[in-house]
């Protein structure tokens, strides 16, 4: 399945060619056009010594098999094409799959505690779950919050992990990778690429060793697939591997075949919502209605905006946009991060890294930009309902917005 198989990987390729033939350059050779769906939980074996081998060699290096499968919660061929081509998008050795972009991270702080390791080091902010999962210590860990600049003094001898969102959920922050990767010494950097996407970067090219995704976002891009899934060095994939197996938070095949068709759209995708979210950003950053709009130098599908009025109201108002969680699908979102996404962070830590009452995040889709602009700003004059209304500023304060990016 690899492409050095077929004397492919000395050629270099664009991103889009990439997320159309990758994890897919053996269909040919097998008479197919189309990836082939494995819904096999067991498989036939009549060697069991050669089995009890093979499971061996996984136990003690957590490798791949070798040969045909032996149980779906170890490996599945659907799987592993969708882990080939990821990491081959995200220029890494390696990808693992798992059930959801929680259990990903789960798996990720697992096998650094598996070291002894199980202090980490985190910049808010995060997706409020990740969020919670580090600072409740459910698995056992401690954290220290901190900005880019604090990264090297928050460094401890049991420091894990530092952890990254970059753009930030739901406010858009930017990271410097490459910087922060050097602040962090030999401590693994994993970034949450999870609004970029390799199409808009690549953390590992920057010098982060893991990689995040929920995949259920613009990986799967339709609303209807949940994955999670980390890019990552071989060394620490074979880790990986093990825990998913001992845990079972595997990736359903059906998943890994729509994550992997997903992925073959995945740059068409996240470049027309781009520039459809860019003019968005231009009109809202004049708009007297809004306080301010976050928007991310690298661009992206994702905006992030505070309103003088009331927040509830413009999420009641919307009729083509849909008020709802997540994000990364073909139609258009918007969520309000206090009372949504954001409401399990403790209000003080939420309103201290910039995720405002008045804050709304909006996950723009493949609509016409004439269309989602009429709905939103129908939404942004309904009738005051709410009480945080009151409460906002004068007429004469004036929006203040993030440059548009330039080429975007």
């Amino acid at each position: 399945m690899d492409a050095m198989d077929h004397g492919l990987s000395a050629i270099p390729r664009a991103l889009a060619t990439e997320a159309v033939h990758a994890g897919r350059e053996d269909l040919a050779g097998l008479g197919l056009h189309a990836p082939p769906l494995d819904l096999s939980t067991t498989y036939p074996s009549y060697d069991a010594r050669a089995e009890a081998a093979r499971i061996d060699e996984f136990a003690t290096t957590g490798a791949r098999l070798d040969g045909p499968p032996v149980y779906a919660r170890l490996d599945n061929p659907t799987v592993a094409r969708f882990e080939d081509a990821l990491a081959r998008l995200e220029g890494a050795e390696a990808a693992v799959a798992f059930a959801s972009g929680m259990a990903a991270l789960t798996a990720v702080l697992l096998a650094r505690a598996s070291q002894g390791l199980r202090h980490v080091v985190a910049v808010r902010p995060l997706y409020g779950c990740s969020d919670h999962l580090l600072d409740a210590g459910l698995l056992g860990t401690e954290v220290t919050w901190t900005d880019p600049a604090g990264v090297t003094d928050a460094l401890r001898p049991d420091t894990c992990l530092v952890v990254v969102e970059s753009p930030a959920n739901p406010t858009l922050a930017e990271a410097d990778i490459r910087a922060l990767a050097h602040s962090c010494g030999s401590v693994p950097l994993l970034v949450d690429n999870t609004f970029a996407t390799p199409v808009l970067q690549r953390p590992v090219e920057q010098g982060a060793r893991i990689v995040l995704h929920s995949a259920t976002k613009y990986l799967g891009g339709h609303g209807d697939v949940m994955g999670g899934v980390v890019a990552c060095d071989e060394e620490f994939a074979r880790t990986l591997r093990q825990i998913r197996f001992a845990t079972g938070g595997v990736l359903h095949p059906l998943a890994g075949y729509l994550l992997l068709r997903g992925l073959s759209t995945l740059p068409v995708r996240v470049r027309a919502a781009s520039s459809t979210a860019a003019e968005l950003v231009r009109r809202l950053a004049t708009d007297p209605r809004i306080a301010r709009v976050h928007y991310p130098r690298i661009g992206g599908a994702m905006i992030a905006f505070e309103v003088y009025g009331d927040p509830h109201d413009v999420i009641a108002g919307v009729r083509l946009i849909t008020p709802a969680v997540s994000l990364g699908s073909v139609d258009t979102l918007i969520q309000h991060p206090a009372s949504i996404s954001h409401r399990i962070v403790a209000e003080g830590d939420r309103r201290s890294a910039g995720v405002s009452d008045r804050l709304l995040r909006m996950s723009v889709g493949l609509e016409d930009v004439e269309d989602l602009w009429r709905d939103l700003t129908q939404a942004l004059s309904a009738p005051p309902a709410g009480s945080l209304r009151a409460a906002a500023p004068a007429a004469s304060g004036r929006p203040v917005a993030m440059p548009r990016p330039a080429g975007r």
